[in-house]
């Protein structure tokens, strides 16, 4: 991964289209800690979610297509955006980005 995504403040994670872990930021590793952190890449993404996310994950990534929500926990927001990667005009994968978002955060219409 590109050393200025090291200390990005958003969770970054990038699998291949069968769902293994290729690289993980450190904010990444640190959201994922309790489940292994910088040792889950490699690993299989279906194996650290339910099944209703594994349907989710599945259809995402033999569709290519986009899934982007919010979340709360424990008293944090957060934007979450799965979009596939591209190398070569070749979907290779998903990239997930976990962004911290304030609850009063302004929305422009320009």
């Amino acid at each position: 991964m590109s050393h200025w995504i090291d200390d990005f403040p958003g969770a970054v994670t990038v699998c291949d289209l069968r769902g293994i872990i290729l690289e993980m930021n450190e904010k990444a590793a640190e959201q994922y800690r309790q489940y292994g952190g910088k040792e889950l890449v490699g690993k299989d993404l279906f194996d650290c979610h339910a099944e209703q996310s594994r349907g989710k994950l599945a259809s995402l990534l033999e569709s290519g297509e986009r899934n982007v929500y919010t979340t709360e926990s424990d008293g944090i927001r957060k934007l979450i955006y799965q979009a596939p990667w591209y190398r070569n005009s070749q979907r290779c994968g998903l990239v997930e980005l976990v962004l911290e978002i304030p609850f009063d955060m302004p929305h422009f219409v320009r």
